[in-house]
């Protein structure tokens, strides 16, 4: 019998911090790093000698590792992590800082998720991501996850009733909300004609399904409330958090995730339902898969998603507020700092920063992290429920 989860009471997420997204950068991932833990001390007004932990996320790193990243950014902590999930890492970084904080391991952590892009390091990416999805592709001449995601797509298609316009419905509202972004790559007007006539890649998908790669980096600090109070730093707690990671695996093609497995447990940490969840930031590197987590997340019932879609506008000022940075579609994907741009997002809109996208008396967020492509499936899910301190 498993065992009760101990809570995340007393858990403050600090000093959201984004270095600003290039497309293209000749500088390499251990540069944003460090640029995004002096962007994190300076919001927070912190000396470097108070950070005693560091969660890291990073596609590009090697041949570095983390440790000896610490010694490139001269910082000494007693507690380290390396996360390497991608579109998880952020939820997954938390968690496992929330617990290194709760238990004393560390006093602040700083979580990153960094990365560059140029035209070498994409490919080396994409050759180096997983040897079993390379593998069971390349021989046939589909590397890359633009096939995989195809694959994935015209299944859920084929199972749930979904049309291109449904997924098309979630890139123009990202759109609108990126417009009020100004680190957003994308940020030009799209219509749901626009998103329709965009020239196919793999079929189904086509260009406006895809993610725009580009080099940049996100990162917050953990610390314990009365920590953040002491320092009288703006904060947003830590309500609730799951992973799961290879559920379902008796599914031919994925058309589900771990959050189905767990969504309870998650609601019940929080003491809410979803429908008090007031903005959702979840991991869209297609759109089909943000449709797979409103299902498991519990917004809408499994293969209900397209209905969901037709429903509601998504904008920040509109019905389900989701992705209101505009998500990776259009705010664009920096390698694994794209598993904490949700979480940034969502801390921005707690604290009440966001500005002309501000969703009005937003007070809980939900962030959602699937990572880890092989093939068919994503191995790695994760969520979490933040909490306004304000």
């Amino acid at each position: 019998m498993r065992a009760n989860r101990t809570g995340y009471e007393g858990v403050a997420l600090v000093a959201p911090f984004t270095v600003p997204y290039e497309r293209y950068s000749i500088r390499n991932a251990q540069w944003f790093a460090a640029q995004a833990l002096r962007g994190l001390l300076k919001e927070a007004s912190l000396d470097k000698d108070q950070i005693d932990g560091i969660s890291l996320s990073s596609f590009l790193l090697g041949p570095d590792t983390v440790v000896g990243l610490t010694q490139q950014l001269g910082i000494s902590p007693r507690w380290m992590d390396h996360v390497p999930t991608g579109g998880a890492s952020g939820v997954m970084a938390l968690r496992r800082a929330a617990r290194a904080v709760q238990c004393g391991d560390a006093d602040i952590i700083a979580c990153i998720g960094a990365d560059t892009n140029h035209v070498e390091s994409f490919r080396q990416g994409l050759a180096n991501f997983s040897s079993f999805a390379r593998d069971a592709t390349y021989p046939y001449g589909a590397g890359g996850p633009n096939s995989m995601f195809a694959l994935i797509t015209d299944n859920y298609m084929r199972q749930f009733g979904a049309t291109r316009a449904d997924f098309g419905r979630i890139a123009v509202s990202q759109r609108a909300n990126a417009a009020l972004n100004p680190n957003a790559m994308l940020r030009k007007p799209m219509s749901l004609d626009d998103y329709m006539r965009a020239r196919p890649i793999a079929a189904p998908i086509h260009l406006l399904d895809c993610v725009m790669p580009c080099a940049g980096a996100e990162g917050f600090l953990v610390m314990r409330e009365e920590r953040a109070e002491a320092l009288s730093l703006p904060h947003v707690k830590l309500r609730a958090a799951i992973e799961r990671h290879n559920a379902y695996a008796e599914d031919p093609v994925m058309v589900r995730g771990g959050w189905l497995r767990d969504r309870d447990e998650l609601y019940a940490q929080a003491g809410i339902s979803p429908n008090q969840i007031d903005v959702i930031h979840t991991y869209d590197d297609y759109p089909v898969i943000v449709l797979m987590q409103f299902e498991g997340l519990g917004f809408c019932e499994p293969g209900g998603g397209p209905e969901f879609v037709r429903e509601n506008t998504f904008t920040y000022d509109g019905t389900v507020p989701h992705n209101t940075s505009g998500g990776q579609l259009s705010a664009g994907q920096a390698g694994a700092a794209a598993g904490f741009l949700g979480l940034n997002e969502t801390m921005r809109q707690l604290l009440g920063t966001t500005g002309a996208r501000q969703v009005k008396g937003a007070r809980w967020g939900l962030v959602s992290g699937f990572g880890i492509v092989n093939f068919d499936r994503c191995v790695c899910t994760g969520a979490v429920v933040l909490e306004s301190a304000q």
